[in-house]
């Protein structure tokens, strides 16, 4: 393997839904015998491929297929993809908490892992003793767990709470402190599942901080997997972008997080936000969520294109004035603006029905993926309610308005500016 600290060679995992292992012993036995005897797995050629948006036609679903990938020492790799792509499988089986079912891995040195909230920790335990625990299981002696006490502490800033049994933490001074061991304690390869959201935005700033120390300065291997495409981009060189259960690529971290992007729709509305949902506490209902064009073709919008994204909603009588903002992050999850309207129902023709719209004007958005937000809220600010991620955009590119080697400086926006020459 020379430098290469984990190989992971043709794995796969079948799982039968609904059912731990195939839910028979009979079933069991029968794979087991044909392991035994080195033939293929009898329930294989039934599985399906794992796609959540189908129903199928088997309960046997292949939650990886054909996983292949290489990382080196000191590498930090992100992996990314939507949910139920297999990104949480694969990890479990490089911890070793579940096996493939076909395929082997290969790994040079100590797992470190943090894939749910409270992995590995002993409710009863308190903090100290959990530290002890994990660094005993990772094969840690007393002497080095010692001399690394202090520091999980000062990171974790429990410091106060280190003799109280965990399950009296949150679930924030959970992470905090379950991430202080597995950052600490000296293992090769360290693996953080989407758990640090859990934290607050100064933790996780200094969670991506210690990742990229343990990566550069000590030369550990980390795989990270987040749904939050800047903070990949921040740590990770390289990528994996997981769909369906497989790899669609692994490449530098920029290319793949482009190929995520251009995965998405023209204009992809989540459905569940064209169903009617009540707004919370604000006296509103969301009834529809839909764009219109200035042309009338949704699927042709290019850059130098308007468009407006029309919410259709309804009011209790008790509200006679709301508000709504539109919020536009990119695909880091970085807030490009936002934009907010005061209005009044009594504006409207249709009662206690409305249609709000917001204009975006062409030559504004760049050709990268966006998302946007809403939050309504009525008269004062008194009650609100956020939606997040009800739309996203990825304009098609507008061959005109590109020039040599401009791209690569683009932004989130790009307006037309008015220039001058005196």
């Amino acid at each position: 393997m020379s430098d290469t600290v984990i190989k992971v060679e043709n794995i796969s995992k079948l799982y039968r839904l609904g059912e731990v292992g195939t839910g028979t012993i009979s079933h069991d036995l029968n794979r087991w015998w044909a392991k035994v005897r080195g033939k293929e797995d009898p329930f294989s050629k039934l599985g399906e491929a794992n796609d959540r948006t189908t129903k199928g036609n088997s309960d046997y679903v292949w939650a990886l297929r054909d996983i292949n990938f290489n990382i080196k020492r000191g590498e930090a790799v992100g992996i990314i993809g939507r949910n139920g792509a297999g990104k949480s499988t694969l990890l479990k089986i490089l911890s070793r908490t579940t096996t493939p079912t076909t395929g082997s891995i290969k790994l040079k040195g100590r797992v470190a892992s943090l894939l749910e909230v409270g992995t590995g920790f002993h409710p009863e335990l308190s903090g100290r003793e959990n530290i002890y625990l994990n660094g005993a299981i990772l094969g840690m002696t007393k002497t080095e767990i010692n001399r690394k006490f202090d520091e999980i502490v000062d990171f974790a800033g429990v410091e106060r709470y280190v003799d109280t049994p965990v399950k009296r933490y949150s679930s924030g001074m959970y992470v905090r402190l379950a991430f202080g061991v597995a950052a600490h304690l000296e293992s090769e390869i360290l693996i953080v599942d989407e758990v640090l959201a859990v934290g607050d935005a100064e933790f996780q700033k200094k969670c991506l901080g210690k990742m990229k120390d343990v990566s550069e300065g000590e030369g550990r291997t980390v795989l990270f997997v987040s749904h939050n495409m800047l903070s990949i981009a921040k740590l990770c060189s390289h990528s994996i972008l997981m769909e369906n259960g497989t790899i669609n690529l692994y490449a530098k971290t920029e290319e793949v997080i482009n190929r995520y992007n251009t995965r998405m729709d023209l204009f992809e509305i989540d459905e569940r936000f064209k169903k009617g949902i009540s707004l919370g506490d604000s006296g509103l209902e969301l009834l529809d969520v839909y764009l219109k064009s200035e042309n009338d073709d949704i699927d042709k919008i290019t850059i130098g294109n308007s468009f407006e994204i029309c919410i259709k909603l309804r009011k209790d009588k008790k509200v006679e004035e709301f508000g709504v903002t539109l919020i536009l992050k990119d695909a880091y999850d970085s807030i490009v603006f936002s934009s907010i309207a005061d209005l009044s129902f009594g504006d409207g023709k249709n009662g206690d029905l409305q249609t709000v719209a917001c204009r975006f004007p062409g030559n504004l958005l760049n050709n990268v993926m966006y998302k946007v937000s809403f939050i309504f809220y009525n008269k004062g600010f008194k009650n609100s309610y956020l939606i997040e991620n009800v739309i996203n955009i990825n304009l098609n590119d507008c061959d005109e308005l590109r020039g040599g080697f401009v791209g690569i400086f683009e932004g989130a926006v790009r307006p037309r500016l008015e220039w001058t020459l005196e």
